[in-house]
């Protein structure tokens, strides 16, 4: 029997996440918390016996070095590694790189909670959850999903917005369940699929 094995990892905390910074597309590093964080997630991988055969990021680096970092704690360095942007964080436009804090202080904290949270209202010169969904949900159809249903075990270490956008669609959920749905940074949702590419199971290792 096939194991059609798609596991999604958001990457450890970012030297921004650690500043509460709108990070968006801006290109920082993890910070020593977020490098402990992508080596742990790997350890958890290799605790349950995952093998991949074939890995996808964004063309962020946090994202990036997060799958490195796992991949040299599963001892399967060397895979084939796709990096795109379809797979990159929400752009979060002029709120990048700005003070969450500060954000409240100049919009108002409930204009912030909306852009953060909403999910088809986008902020000044960014994409909403909705936009972060057209790019992501097209690249998984197209370009991932034929591996998993090859069995060839497919890892994806991205960011918070891009792997909600692909969990909505995975499990179903409605533009309500999703922005109450939160996903921490290092954390791991292992899903099987059926043949016919419903979620035959979900599991989040902690």
């Amino acid at each position: 029997m096939t194991d059609r094995l798609l596991v999604l990892v958001r990457h450890g905390q970012s030297e921004w996440n650690l500043k509460n910074l709108f990070t968006g597309w801006r290109d920082v590093d993890l910070s020593p918390q977020g490098v402990g964080e992508a080596k742990a997630a790997g350890r958890k991988l290799k605790e349950q016996g995952l093998t991949f055969g074939v890995c996808f990021t964004s063309a962020l680096k946090r994202a990036q070095k997060t799958l490195d970092l796992m991949l040299a704690e599963l001892g399967q360095t060397g895979l084939p590694i796709t990096r795109d942007q379809a797979l990159n964080e929400r752009d979060y436009g002029d709120l990048s790189g700005l003070n969450k804090d500060d954000a409240r202080v100049k919009w108002g904290e409930e204009q912030v909670q909306i852009w953060r949270r909403s999910y088809a209202v986008a902020p000044p010169g960014g994409e909403s959850l909705r936009d972060t969904g057209a790019r992501v949900w097209p690249y998984y159809l197209h370009l991932i999903q034929p591996h998993v249903m090859r069995g060839e075990g497919v890892l994806i270490s991205a960011h918070g917005n891009s792997l909600r956008a692909l969990i909505m669609a995975l499990d179903g959920m409605t533009p309500d369940e999703i922005v109450k749905f939160e996903l921490a940074t290092g954390e791991i949702v292992v899903y099987r699929l059926n043949e016919d590419t419903s979620v035959a199971s979900r599991s989040v290792l902690k």
